[in-house]
């Protein structure tokens, strides 16, 4: 599991890039680089990392589910993943 920290900061930055979303993208239309350069740079979703909705994990996330590979394993041998079942032949 992640350190809170690192997660906190995650959740900090999307909050930052949600409410400055419409800003950035009304100074990007009309060109005006130097009031984009103003802003606070966690804004930017650039520089927002996929974390693992439940550990915090930052590698081997998928996207189509929100967690890491090793939870989904977990979570999917459990059966809490509904349509999702452990390949046998």
């Amino acid at each position: 599991m992640a350190r809170k920290s690192v997660i906190a900061r995650e959740i900090k930055r999307e909050k930052l890039v949600a409410r400055y979303a419409a800003k950035r993208a009304e100074l990007k239309a009309a060109g005006d680089y130097e009031g984009l350069d103003k802003l606070p740079r966690n804004a930017s979703p650039v520089r927002l990392h996929n974390r693992c909705k439940m550990t915090g994990r930052p590698k081997g996330y998928m996207r189509k589910f929100g967690i890491s590979r090793v939870t989904f394993r977990e979570m999917a041998s459990a059966g809490k993943i509904p349509g999702i079942t452990k390949a046998s032949w």
